[in-house]
């Protein structure tokens, strides 16, 4: 006769492998990046639109920014949290760049089925307003500079590294890691950081992603960003932010 603590041991084996069946269930890709691990991919220049270099003050005009990155196709958010934001210790996370270590970027292409912001409408926002959410334990929570998908309500917290506040995303924001010149001010995306969502919103999306942004071919979807990417507001980059 097996033992309790067997028993018991063995429930949570079943447990542990349930539970990680449902994440690659969710999103497939999950299964070829087991580990959360950075990738470089081209060296890019943050600019505006109106020709000008993005610096430190310039993001302090608006509450976030979008470019499109590592592909010309991918939306970032890129959010100066108006605080200096530390990583931490146990993370390998980088925490705030730029003159006051208050600017963070992210992918904006939700983890769960990858929705993002298009450019007629947006349902995946930043919030720097208070906002009204319930947490994994169901309580319900009152906080603002938030990221907030209204597709499935998954809620990200960008001061610590885009982790799963709620919702059903299995995991955190993709971080754009950013390189910041100090004499210049300049700032650059130079790779990611986490479990990417790419290959899985091209799978769902590209067809429409090409005709937003009046490609000649499903293939100009995956160009890589070279030399200069555009930073727009939220605003310039889609035609309405949907709130929920």
């Amino acid at each position: 006769m097996k033992s309790k603590p067997f028993q018991k041991g063995r429930r949570s084996f079943f447990k542990m492998c349930l539970s990680t069946l449902s994440l690659v269930g969710a999103s497939p890709y999950l299964l070829a990046q087991s580990e959360a691990t950075s990738k470089t991919y081209n060296r890019v220049k943050l600019t505006l639109a109106n020709g000008e270099d993005l610096t430190s003050e310039s993001l302090r005009k608006s509450d976030y920014f979008l470019f499109n990155y590592p592909y010309v196709t991918t939306p970032c958010f890129l959010i100066d949290l108006k605080k200096a934001v530390d990583s931490p210790m146990e993370s390998s996370w980088p925490g705030g760049v730029g003159k006051y270590r208050s600017v963070v970027c992210y992918s904006a292409i939700c983890a769960h089925k990858q929705t993002y912001p298009a450019r007629s409408f947006s349902f995946i926002n930043f919030r720097p307003e208070e906002i009204t959410y319930r947490d994994r334990e169901n309580n319900l929570v009152k906080r603002s500079g938030l990221i907030y998908c209204c597709s499935e309500r998954s809620v990200y917290d960008p001061s610590q590294g885009a982790e799963v506040l709620s919702g059903p995303a299995p995991v955190s924001l993709t971080t754009i890691l950013l390189e910041h010149d100090t004499e210049s001010d300049h700032f650059y995306a130079v790779g990611t950081l986490g479990v990417e969502q790419y290959e899985a919103f091209f799978d769902r999306f590209i067809f429409r992603v090409a005709l937003e942004n009046s490609l000649e071919g499903p293939e100009e979807t995956r160009v890589l960003a070279e030399d200069s990417t555009i930073v727009y507001t939220s605003g310039e980059y889609s035609a309405q932010s949907v709130g929920c």
